[in-house]
């Protein structure tokens, strides 16, 4: 990639220099084209009067003429009539007449030297006519011819073009160093970043989960290394739920399946009487498992899309009212206060009946569990015209700050000990946020240690 945008860069340059030279040696062509115009006519304002002076006596004066012709701008030639048309004398620049005879193919062929020596090769002619008169009376007309423009100079101009030209191309040189130089360490300093993070990324697709990479930059490259770090911590903290729901699972799979073992082999040694008391408790244990893969089963098929909705008028007063008819025993067993009071007006919404069931009974058997004795349970419902917000609050433990973004992962319990009694599975929480989400809900947690918990839902009236 490196090698790329050397190339491509340099390209550009190269391209741009090329432009600009050619776009400055044309521009500078037709401009020093005018500025020859315009100095061989500034050279022959005063011609008129100099041709007044060779007129002595009522003859022309051919020394004079001779000067005059001298004088003259290279290119031009002057032809002096009198008033009957005959030609008086023919006026040019000297070295024009020297090198007049000289061929075309030694111009090709010459060098910066040997033009000074050479004569113009006019391109283009301009012409005017002035009149030479003394006292009204018209003593002759000069026919002026000069060059507009001309693909040889004379050696001043020659000297000033190839100097510019020269300098053109060495200032051209020294941007294209300064450029490789530029491109070369700009390169080199958008790539390392991208070739770290290439390292890498190869190292955590190889497992090493810690790698991370460093940016004192803000810019772009910055933003993707900040946004690849995120992207390692997450793959870091997945890799950690992952572990501990094998261990998780393992747990709560052996717990019941070694008390229901036990059972057995008592059964079997004759050291428990297979009475119905022994078998309650046997069944509690095959319940628990039950549960767990009825939890686990609906927690899958609801993360994986598969758990599917159907949608029909409900009254979440009922629900709530049967839910926590259900835990009553439970509240009462602990002395907890229960405080609510079903709404007046209509709270009817569409929705799954059994999953919104289950919804709020895992959040109030959450409160029942995290409460102790003599604390209270408070349920608030807010009917809108488009969606019923339902709050839970306990006056429980409450959740460190810490936990509480972690709280709706599958087997995820603020209680490190995993104990059933006090965390239960670590599945009803995460199953709540499926139900709420395939709703199209919204739900929010607000906890404080030694105070309480609050989960906030909101459903909307009309699902989708």
């Amino acid at each position: 990639m490196r090698r790329k945008l050397f190339l491509s860069t340099l390209a550009i340059v190269l391209l741009t220099l090329a432009l600009s030279m050619f776009s400055v040696n044309f521009v500078y062509k037709k401009e020093f084209g005018n500025y020859l115009t315009h100095t061989t006519e500034a050279a022959l304002e005063p011609l008129p009067q100099r041709l007044l002076s060779a007129y002595k006596n009522t003859s022309w004066d051919q020394i004079t003429l001779d000067k005059i012709g001298e004088s003259l701008p290279l290119g031009t030639q002057v032809t002096l009539q009198d008033p009957n048309g005959n030609v008086i004398a023919i006026l040019k620049n000297s070295m024009d007449s020297m090198h007049e005879n000289m061929s075309d193919t030694h111009l090709e062929n010459a060098t910066v030297a040997d033009m000074m020596n050479m004569p113009y090769s006019v391109q283009g002619w301009k012409t005017r006519t002035i009149t030479i008169a003394k006292e009204q009376k018209t003593l002759a007309t000069a026919l002026l011819r000069y060059p507009t423009s001309a693909r040889i100079l004379n050696p001043a101009d020659t000297s000033f073009m190839t100097s510019v030209f020269y300098s053109l191309i060495m200032a051209s040189g020294l941007a294209l160093l300064i450029g490789i130089l530029l491109i070369y360490f700009t390169s080199k300093q958008l790539v390392a970043p991208l070739q770290k993070l290439t390292q890498a990324a190869f190292r955590i697709g190889q497992g090493y989960l810690e790698e991370r990479v460093s940016s004192s930059t803000k810019d772009e490259v910055g933003q993707l290394a900040e946004a690849f770090n995120t992207m390692a911590d997450n793959l870091k903290h997945q890799e950690e739920l992952r572990k501990q729901f094998t261990a998780d699972i393992a747990h709560e799979l052996r717990t019941p399946l070694t008390s229901i073992r036990s059972y057995i082999e008592a059964f079997q040694d004759g050291v428990l009487p297979a009475n119905s008391e022994n078998f309650s408790a046997l069944n509690e244990e095959i319940d628990r498992l039950v549960g767990l893969s009825s939890d686990l089963k609906d927690l899958n098929i609801a993360e994986i899309g598969v758990l599917r909705v159907n949608p029909l008028p409900v009254n979440l007063n009922d629900i709530i009212d049967k839910v926590t008819h259900n835990l009553y025993p439970l509240l009462k067993e602990k002395e907890l206060n229960l405080s609510w009071a079903p709404l007046p007006q209509p709270t009817n919404i569409l929705g799954d009946e059994r999953l919104l069931t289950r919804l709020f009974y895992n959040l109030i058997h959450n409160a029942y569990k995290f409460t102790e004795s003599g604390g209270t349970i408070q349920i608030t419902m807010q009917a809108g015209q488009d969606n019923i917000d339902v709050q839970v609050r306990d006056t429980g433990i409450g959740i460190p700050e810490n936990d509480l973004p972690y709280v709706f992962e599958r087997f995820y319990r603020t209680d490190k000990s995993r104990a059933r009694e006090t965390g239960g599975s670590g599945i009803g929480l995460a199953l709540v946020r499926q139900i709420v989400l395939l709703h199209n809900g919204k739900i929010s947690i607000e906890s404080t240690v030694g105070l309480g918990t609050t989960f906030k839902v909101t459903l909307p009236r009309k699902n989708g």
